[in-house]
């Protein structure tokens, strides 16, 4: 599982996504209904990643993100200081206790871009706490090359094609 979380002035979201064994993605995205700090952002989409693998059965699970506060509050190597991370880190800690074999590492945040896009978009969008919305990503190329054309830089350049039959 890789998470990150997403703070704005105007909202704030946070990005889940699940790597099946068999490597098939399963991205989440949730907008938060209150306005919060980056490091509340990052432990929210740590425990709603947690809630979810929990709810579907998951025991075993590698779990990455790019906070290293967070990574590194988990796992024990920092100690939490701001008072308000508290009640973040010990509603973690209780669900990483439910599963049997974890592992919590640190990534770089380019290594977690998934969960990085859908974090902004979900804190872009600020949906209502009774809103949702289905944003479908799909891979596609808008123009191919025609039949015998060249890849060739078609800057400040004008193509005509005439047609031998009607269209």
């Amino acid at each position: 599982m890789y998470f990150d979380g997403s703070a704005r002035k105007d909202g704030a979201g946070a990005g889940v996504v699940f790597v099946t064994p068999q490597n098939h993605l399963m991205p989440y995205a949730f907008t938060l209904t209150q306005l919060c700090s980056n490091n509340m952002a990052e432990y929210q989409a740590l425990i709603l990643g947690l809630q979810m693998a929990i709810e579907i059965g998951v025991r075993d699970m590698e779990i990455y993100g790019d906070s290293k506060l967070v990574v590194n509050q988990v796992v024990g190597e920092y100690e939490v200081k701001k008072v308000d991370l508290i009640p973040y880190h010990q509603r973690a800690l209780q669900l990483l206790n439910q599963l049997d074999v974890i592992h919590v590492g640190h990534v770089p945040r380019s290594a977690n871009k998934l969960a990085d896009v859908l974090a902004n978009l979900a804190a872009t969008l600020a949906l209502r706490a009774e809103e949702s919305v289905q944003v479908p990503v799909c891979n596609r190329w808008a123009v191919f090359l025609l039949e015998g054309e060249e890849n060739v830089d078609a800057t400040n350049m004008i193509c005509v094609y005439t047609a031998d039959e009607d269209d």
